[in-house]
């Protein structure tokens, strides 16, 4: 550490610079020297191109302009039609963050108006797109982040100085080994240990939530210890690949966790809503509201393409992986160009009504982890145009029988892309003005993707620039706000389409609804993602027709009389775009580990990857470990 600052701050001219510091894997230089922050003439560049580091200058509160001024003097500048939202200064670091409407007006032709606003007030002015529907969970992680502004500065030093100070471990032979401490064999748990002679870096840290037995990753192996931790990467926010993250954080864990920034938000609100559901039932609270806070504070956040080193010997690169909002495939170049390894997690190798394909261009490649959900030789989908055929023909029978359609989903990434799926129907007239209901946090997620347009495809994100074309903002969609129209929504409301949380069946609004409808034949049930072993949506869905719901001291016994329906569209690559990918992989790997799939479908599509390619293919079990240098 002391040499690349040293480095950096012998190339400047003297006195210019009060302070350096690190911001994770970034360096942030404060200068008192206004005219300097203004122009530095090219100074900062050429030690960025030197030393292949991202630098910001930035400048030293001391010489900022007051906080009141300041934003009276940015709200001239600005245009009124922009649609200030409201101006937020991060103090601690010089930026000032301002919300809008339309960006582009207050950015200015060129970014003469941001020019202008440094050159006024003497801060970092960071612009940010208001985002088309209100989102809480958005607003309250900002204000965690503004009020912890220096313990984060602190933080982000600290991570810069374990990851430039040098090896504090003992350097031997370079060696590169995985362990797999959930997802192995199975879908859920998903939990990946990677070990170096200095590093120690896990991938995702999930719950199996329809598994009562075999719940947690098992944090338990003899090769894991949480004090050497040295960073957490979460690949996307579904539960069975963050579900424990905050109980690391609840045991001592203080170090970084490396995702997108909707990763980071939507997976907040999943890991609220899954503390709310643990309560609900009554279960042993794993961790609490305070631990997600602190996973929050701990959060650093990436684009795709950005990279980053997490540890002195790991630099990471996230790519869209295009299974949902924020989803990234994890990309590690380890040691100085020892080996190179893609960890895909989830996957959807194809366009979607919401998103673009996964990424299939990388630097380098030589270890390829893929995920086998839809692994074996049936498992292929039909073309979106039979889906959206069938879901029409489900909606229209029901309603016009008197009934209702439920459809529980996946909050995050799925119900969205039902929701544009029938927004589409709606467009092209296949169906009327049906009142479409959103329950569960389904709403509240799809907050998230109005604030994060520039994670979707190009089509959803220049339609959510329009209020008028947001299709999720659509006049059949409407919101079911709680319990009491919940009620009545069972009870009053006609025939219409209900989506709902969760997917499985395992808690949620969905639960209730299933119990009020399961017995009317008019009603239909209509499956849309993957139901886990042991769930009730799998239940139900290989034919169990009495189910028990817990009724105070009894079991209410209720007849599945309603038809049952199960639309194949997933967020998941079927088993022709499992294959498809690994032969579109650039570079093509030269070793491929297959997770997160059940047992037999893990070991066919290694088969396949293995005939195809002629590469070296393994299954490894939970509690295997592979050495892959």
């Amino acid at each position: 550490m002391a040499t690349i600052i040293n480095e950096i701050l012998s190339q400047l001219p003297k006195e210019k610079v009060s302070s350096a510091v690190f911001e994770g894997a970034n360096i942030v230089l404060y200068t008192t020297d206004r005219e300097f922050f203004l122009d530095n003439k090219g100074v900062i560049k050429k030690i960025v191109d030197n030393i292949k580091k991202r630098i910001e200058l930035r400048p030293d509160p001391s010489i900022t302009v007051d906080q009141e001024k300041a934003e009276k003097i940015i709200r001239k500048l600005i245009p009124e039609e922009s649609g200030i939202a409201q101006i937020i200064f991060d103090k601690e670091r010089s930026r000032i963050i301002i919300e809008t409407e339309k960006p582009g007006l207050a950015i200015g032709k060129q970014g003469s108006i941001l020019r202008q606003i440094r050159k006024e007030v003497y801060w970092v002015p960071i612009i940010r797109r208001t985002a088309a529907i209100r989102s809480e969970i958005i607003e309250n992680i900002r204000s965690v982040l503004y009020q912890n502004s220096d313990y984060r500065r602190k933080f982000l030093d600290s991570v810069g100085h374990r990851i430039y100070d040098g090896w504090i471990r003992e350097k031997r032979k370079e060696w590169v080994r995985l362990s797999v401490l959930g997802g192995g064999r199975q879908v859920g748990r998903s939990s990946l240990f990677l070990q170096t002679p200095e590093s120690r870096v896990l991938l995702d840290c999930g719950v199996n939530v329809a598994s009562e037995d075999e719940p947690y990753p098992m944090l338990e192996a003899p090769e894991f210890n949480l004090q050497d931790l040295d960073a957490v990467i979460i690949s996307h926010a579904h539960l069975d690949h963050c579900g424990f993250l905050p109980w690391l954080f609840k045991m001592g864990y203080r170090g970084p966790v490396y995702c997108t920034a909707p990763t980071r938000d939507v997976m907040s609100l999943l890991l609220l809503d899954y503390i709310k559901i643990m309560r609900g039932e009554g279960k042993d609270m794993l961790f609490t509201q305070e631990d997600v806070r602190e996973m929050v504070k701990h959060t650093i956040c990436l684009d795709w393409g950005e990279v980053s080193d997490v540890t002195p010997d790991v630099r990471l690169t996230l790519y869209n992986s295009g299974h949902m909002i924020g989803s990234s495939m994890v990309h590690l170049h380890i040691g100085n160009g020892l080996h190179n390894l893609l960890y895909t997690s989830d996957l959807k190798y194809g366009r979607t009504g919401l998103l673009e394909a996964a990424s299939t261009e990388f630097p380098r490649l030589e270890t390829l982890i893929i995920e086998s959900t839809y692994g074996a030789k049936d498992n292929l989908l039909p073309p979106q145009k039979e889906a959206d055929e069938y879901l029409r023909e489900i909606i229209v029978n029901t309603l016009s029988r008197g009934g209702k359609v439920l459809i529980p989903t996946l909050g995050s990434g799925r119900a969205q892309e039902i929701m544009i799926m029938i927004e589409q129907l709606w467009k092209r007239g296949k169906i009327g003005d049906i009142p479409v209901l959103i329950d569960g946090l389904v709403w509240d997620v799809t907050a998230i993707h109005t604030a994060y347009p520039e994670f979707l495809n190009s089509i959803v994100r220049k339609s959510i620039f329009h209020k008028d074309q947001n299709p999720f903002l659509a006049k059949i969609f409407k919101r079911v706000a709680g319990m009491k129209e919940r009620k009545q929504v069972i009870e009053e409301t006609g025939p219409c389409v209900i989506i709902a949380t969760s997917g499985m069946l395992v808690g949620g609004p969905s639960v209730q609804y299933l119990r009020a409808f399961a017995e009317n034949p008019k009603n239909s049930l209509v499956f849309s993602c993957y139901q886990g072993d042991g769930s009730l949506g799998q239940r139900i869905q290989r034919g169990e027709r009495e189910i028990g719901f817990r009724n105070g001291p009894r079991t209410e016994i209720v007849q599945i009389k309603m038809e049952v329906h199960r639309i194949e569209i997933t967020n998941h690559s079927d088993r022709k775009q499992l294959m498809n990918f690994v032969s579109a992989c650039n570079p093509r790997p030269k070793k491929v580990i297959i997770n997160h799939g059940e047992n037999s479908r893990c070991l066919d599509l290694a088969s396949s990857i293995h005939k195809k390619n002629r590469v070296e293919t393994n299954c490894p079990r939970n509690l295997e470990s592979l050495r892959l240098k």
